[in-house]
C-alpha cells in the first residue's frame, strides 16, 4: 500500500489561500480568443446592431437612433480593434512558416508585439461591455469624516482632506470647499504636520468625469502612527471614512446627462416640501459674527431622515445652496444604491461593498514602514509623503484601484451572461419536454 507523499503544515495553508487572478477566471474562456465567450457573443450582438443602425441613419437621420449609435460605439470600435489585432496573429503565425529568413524574423517580431498588445485589447474590450456609471461624467463631492480611533482620527481626517486637495491642485481639478468643521477648543498643533482635528470635511470638485475618476477612494483608510502626544511610542490604529458622491449643478442645463434633478421622475429630484429648513446661529470660530446672525442652516430630508448643515459662509443664501447641494447628492446616491441593489442582485451584491462599515477597510496608511497598500488591488507603494502630498505615488494606487473596479465590474457581467445563458438553456430543455 503505497503512502500519500508528506506536506507540511504551512504549506497546506498556503495552498488552500485563495489567489489572484490578472485576467478574469478562466471558465468558459476560448484559449484561442483570450476572452470570456459569453462576452465575445454579447460583442458581436452589439456591433451587429450597431452597423444596421448607423445604415439605417445614413438614410434617414433619427434623434433617438444617432444616440443609440453613439452609445453602441464604445463597444464595436472596441470589437474591431480586437478582431483587426487577432487577424494580424493569424497571417503573422503563417508568416513564420515562409521559405524568407529575414521575413521570418519579421513576423516573429511584430508577432511578440501583437500577443503583448492583445490581452489590453480584450480587457478594453470587456470594460467597454460594462454598464457606465451614470453618475461617471459628472463633478463630485469628497466627504471626509473620522471614524474609530478618537482625536487622532480627527487629526488624520485633515492630513487626507489635504491629500486630495494637493492632488486636485496638481492636477489642475477646479476645487471648492464646501465645508470644513473642525473640533471646537482643540489644539492643532498636537496633529501631525500642523493637522487640524475635523468634524467632518466636504471638498467639491468641479471638473466634469471627478465623479468617475475618485469613485475608487470612498471606503475606510486605516492609518498606523505613533500620535505626537504618545509618550511611550506606542503606535496607534485609527481611521477615517472617505464618501464619494455626484454633484448637482445649479443650471440644470450643465448636467453631463439627461437626468434632471427638477424632473420628479428623477432619482436626483428633491420636493422640497420634503424638507424641513431650520435656521440657527454659527457655532465656533468666527469672531463676532458667530451666535449674532442666524446665518446657519440645517435641511432634513424627512422621507429619509437625511440631514445636511451648512454654516461655513456668512451669508444664509451661501449657506442654504451649499446644504441643497449636498442633501442632493446624498439623496441622489441613496436612491442609486437601492435600485442598483435590486437591479444587481445576480452580481452577487456587488454594489454593498462600496458600503462603508468599520470593517470595509480599503486602504491602509504605515508611516513607521514608510507604506501605502491598497487592500482592494494589492500594491504597495512605499513613498508615504509624496502619497499625502498629492503625488505621482498617489496616482499610482488610484490608476490600480480603477483597474481594480474594472475588473470587478466585467467578472459581475460575466456571472450575470452565465446566468443568463443558463436560464436560456433551461427553458428550452422544458419547451422539448
Amino acid at each position: 500500500m503505497l503512502t500519500a507523499q508528506w506536506v507540511c503544515r504551512r504549506c497546506l495553508k498556503a495552498l488552500a489561500q485563495p489567489r489572484n487572478r490578472q485576467f478574469l477566471r478562466l471558465a468558459s474562456t476560448d484559449a484561442n480568443t483570450n476572452l470570456p465567450l459569453v462576452l465575445l457573443q454579447r460583442a458581436r450582438n452589439i456591433a451587429a446592431e450597431h452597423e444596421k443602425l448607423a445604415s439605417a441613419l445614413a438614410n434617414d437621420f433619427d434623434t433617438k437612433t444617432a444616440k443609440r449609435v453613439g452609445e453602441l460605439s464604445r463597444v464595436a470600435e472596441a470589437l474591431k480593434e480586437w478582431e483587426n489585432a487577432r487577424s494580424s496573429i493569424s497571417e503573422l503565425t503563417a508568416l513564420l512558416q515562409s521559405q524568407d529568413a529575414e521575413l521570418r524574423q519579421l513576423a516573429k517580431d511584430e508577432l511578440s508585439t501583437t500577443n503583448a498588445k492583445i490581452d489590453s485589447l480584450a480587457t478594453a474590450l470587456s470594460a467597454s461591455l460594462t454598464p457606465r456609471d451614470p453618475f461617471a461624467d459628472m463633478p463630485c463631492l469628497l466627504e471626509v469624516r473620522p471614524g474609530p480611533g478618537g482625536m487622532e482620527g480627527r487629526y488624520f481626517a485633515d492630513a487626507v482632506f489635504r491629500m486630495y486637495r494637493q492632488y486636485c491642485s496638481r492636477k489642475g481639478m477646479r476645487t471648492n470647499i464646501l465645508k470644513y468643521e473642525t473640533v471646537d477648543g482643540a489644539d492643532s498643533s498636537t496633529g501631525g504636520a500642523s493637522e487640524s482635528p475635523i468634524q467632518e470635511a466636504v471638498l467639491e470638485i468641479l471638473d466634469a468625469g471627478a465623479f468617475d475618476q475618485f469613485r475608487g477612494e470612498a471606503g475606510m483608510h486605516r492609518v498606523q502612527r505613533v500620535p505626537s502626544t504618545e509618550t511611550s511610542g506606542r503606535t496607534h490604529t485609527s481611521a477615517v471614512a472617505v464618501w464619494v458622491l455626484p454633484s448637482f449643478p445649479e443650471d440644470e442645463n450643465d448636467m453631463p446627462n439627461e437626468q434632471s434633478f427638477n424632473d420628479p421622475n428623477s432619482i436626483f429630484y428633491v420636493d422640497p416640501r420634503e424638507v424641513k429648513e431650520e435656521k440657527m446661529r454659527a457655532s465656533g470660530a468666527g469672531g463676532q459674527h458667530v451666535n449674532k446672525t442666524e446665518s446657519a442652516i440645517r435641511l432634513t430630508h424627512e422621507p429619509t431622515g437625511i440631514a445636511v448643515s451648512m454654516q461655513d459662509s456668512r451669508s444664509q443664501h451661501r449657506n442654504r445652496q451649499s446644504a441643497w447641494t449636498l442633501l442632493r447628492s446624498r439623496i441622489g446616491q441613496r436612491r442609486r444604491e437601492e435600485r442598483e441593489e435590486e437591479a444587481w442582485a445576480l452580481r452577487n451584491s456587488v454594489l454593498s461593498k462600496d458600503k462603508i462599515t468599520r470593517g470595509n477597510k480599503i486602504r491602509t496608511y504605515n508611516y513607521s514602514q514608510d507604506r501605502c497598500t491598497d487592500h482592494r488591488s494589492g500594491l504597495d507603494v512605499h513613498n508615504l509623503p509624496d502619497v499625502l502630498e498629492g503625488g505621482e505615488s498617489l496616482d499610482k494606487i488610484m490608476e490600480s484601484t480603477r483597474e481594480w473596479l474594472v475588473q470587478r465590474d466585467i467578472e459581475g457581467l460575466i456571472a450575470e451572461e452565465e446566468a443568463d445563458a443558463a436560464a436560456a438553456a433551461k427553458g428550452a430543455k422544458k419547451g422539448k419536454r
